[in-house]
């Protein structure tokens, strides 16, 4: 017992020194001319060959299967979705760069006729700002710098896009109309796009958009109308072209700084992240020759994501590149051979929206992994589906927040009433105590040995209300992950002033309560024999309340509701505790 309170300093010297090696790492000084000089160098090799002008060859190592035939549309069909008031144009009229818009009850996409190319998507039911107007914007194509595309086509294994040999995302499609919406009582919408290679291949790629949903599903429908087989794979793939959230002292309660931007993937059997080294200007290549079964590539960032889907039942090659900031992510099907004559289809899936939960596992059963919780997935993932079902009964987040907390409450009653009754007996004790501090104050070596007989001879463990501490730390932090990382809670309003759960208390009214109710609980608690502790844990409430003012105001709620329950248990076994002793005497 002697040395516990020397442990303590150690341990806090060290998580001091952790805490300012982060600091440094994150805030500290570097070398400003070398990291200017690199992104330069960057932008440059990319001015003169940008990641997105590179056509995919077909893998040799992928082998090739002979294709079945499978019906083909007619040509010049008119989709049923197609507005009844857009006029449609040859393929003459149409300039290089033409563009298509495409609107569902939940995505405005442009796409843009150079290759099928998807150069912008507008998430309607999503606001940059709570209240506004704008839509949050997930690809753009603004120039250099402000640039996230997403490009799919048709390569072979001699890939020329100057030849024009392939449909890849650099050939000219065309289109009978110039845009599509999704009408009333439709649940899909079809855009075809054309395309004819000089030596009498025909193609026509189609993007399906489905009605509350944000997958986007791409088929090809191949006609070998030439004299040779025709052996082609279907390709998709990612430029990301966009300033990173840096943190900084001047944004640290920024959470988009936090979490994770960059390419992930899920390789059938382990999820991964790959940051990408802004001062490395080779490309950083992550090809796997082999292949990939049941997996998925994507581009991650704060409560979105844009990935490319591959069927399971396919073997898909993936690779990230990158210059600088740049980077490009693609996923490679395994090759077709269309003969004389056959016809064929491909298939691709996107997903360009929200990490919604369920539409995200119901397009790949792993895709749901990029709603990172980092390591706390597997307590935050169950609470979080616990918080979804009761959101499902009480259609408020703030009520789930309330509700959840009383049911993990409930469940840990157990290990809380043993903790609870020790420390209600050492508050009993406390009189006892401070006799035996001053009985022994100059001998600290009897001190402790009559403290540890006294906890002995009235069976008091001082150490029981340790555990429940334990296990309501990673709640705490899951609770944490759930609330900055979940689309499902982003700008979600519960009562009064507090419009968005997942920001901080405007008027810091809960972070007020919270020091009032941890003030509470402190007085329910014995009184500690070190004056030094006493005090300190009379600030502490203070302390961590200004802490708490700028945290999500959903976690702030967790706290106030988990503490007032607490209070309510600790009084309630400090009144048995207090019977109990009285009927003994």
């Amino acid at each position: 017992m002697k040395n516990l309170r020397a442990y303590l300093w150690i341990g806090l010297a060290l998580i001091l020194f952790v805490n300012f090696q982060a600091w440094t790492l994150e805030f500290g000084p570097r070398d400003a001319a070398a990291a200017a000089a690199v992104q330069q160098a960057a932008a440059a090799e990319n001015a003169a060959h940008p990641l997105g002008s590179e056509v995919p060859q077909v893998p040799t190592a992928v082998p090739s299967a002979t294709a079945t035939a499978a019906p083909i549309a007619p040509a010049g069909a008119v989709p049923a979705t197609a507005t009844a008031n857009t006029a449609p144009t040859t393929p003459t009229d149409l300039p290089a760069a033409s563009t298509l818009t495409v609107r569902t009850d939940v995505l405005d996409v442009d796409i843009n006729l150079r290759g099928g190319e998807l150069t912008r998507a507008d998430l309607l039911q999503y606001r940059v700002v709570k209240g506004g107007t704008e839509p949050v914007r997930l690809l753009r194509k603004q120039g250099a710098g402000n640039q996230f595309l997403l490009q799919t086509g048709l390569a072979g294994a001699t890939s020329n896009p100057v030849a024009d040999e392939y449909p890849t995302h650099l050939a000219l499609f065309s289109s009978d109309y110039t845009g599509f919406r999704l009408e009333d009582g439709v649940d899909e919408v079809r855009v075809p796009l054309k395309w004819t290679s000089p030596s009498g291949v025909m193609v026509t790629k189609t993007l399906v958009f489905h009605r509350g949903s944000y997958r986007i599903d791409v088929e090809y429908a191949v006609t070998n109308d030439s004299a040779a087989p025709w052996s082609v794979a279907a390709y998709a793939q990612i430029q990301h072209d966009m300033p990173v959230p840096v943190r900084s002292f001047t944004n640290y309660f920024n959470f988009d700084s936090y979490s994770f931007t960059g390419p992930a993937y899920w390789d059938g059997t382990k999820y991964q992240k790959v940051k990408i080294d802004a001062n490395k200007i080779a490309d950083f290549n992550r090809a796997y020759p082999d292949g990939w079964k049941n997996g998925w590539i994507a581009a991650l960032q704060h409560h979105f994501v844009t990935a490319l889907v591959a069927p399971t039942d396919e073997q898909h090659r993936y690779s990230i590149s990158n210059r600088g900031t740049e980077f490009n992510i693609r996923d490679i099907g395994p090759a077709v051979a269309v003969a004389p004559g056959a016809t064929a289809t491909l298939k691709q899936t996107l997903f360009i929206g929200p990490k919604l939960q369920e539409q995200l596992m119901a397009v790949h059963p792993q895709l749901g992994r990029a709603t990172d919780y980092g390591v706390l997935t597997l307590v935050a993932r169950p609470l979080f589906l616990l918080l979804e079902q009761v959101h499902k009964l009480f259609g408020n987040w703030g009520w789930a927040i309330i509700i959840v907390t009383l049911l993990l409450k409930l469940a840990m009653y157990p290990l809380s009433e043993i903790s609870g009754r020790s420390a209600a007996k050492m508050k009993q004790m406390a009189p006892r105590m401070k006799q035996l501090q001053e009985t022994y104050k100059d001998d600290r070596t009897k001190l402790g040995q009559a403290t540890m007989e006294l906890y002995k001879k009235e069976k008091i463990n001082p150490a029981a209300g340790c555990l429940p501490q334990l296990i309501q730390i990673p709640i705490f932090m899951a609770f944490y992950w759930v609330l900055v990382e979940s689309v499902e809670m982003r700008q979600a309003p519960f009562i009064g002033w507090l419009h968005d759960l997942s920001s901080r208390d405007p008027f810091f009214i809960l972070p007020v309560l919270m020091a009032g109710a941890m003030f509470m609980q402190y007085r329910l608690q014995p009184p500690s024999a070190d004056p030094v502790q006493a005090k300190v844990f009379m600030i502490m409430p203070l302390f961590l309340s200004l802490t708490f003012a700028f945290l999500p105001s959903g976690l702030v709620l967790y706290y106030v509701v988990n503490t007032l329950l607490s209070i309510l248990q600790q009084w309630n076994i400090n009144r048995r505790i207090a019977v109990s002793s009285q009927s003994r005497d």
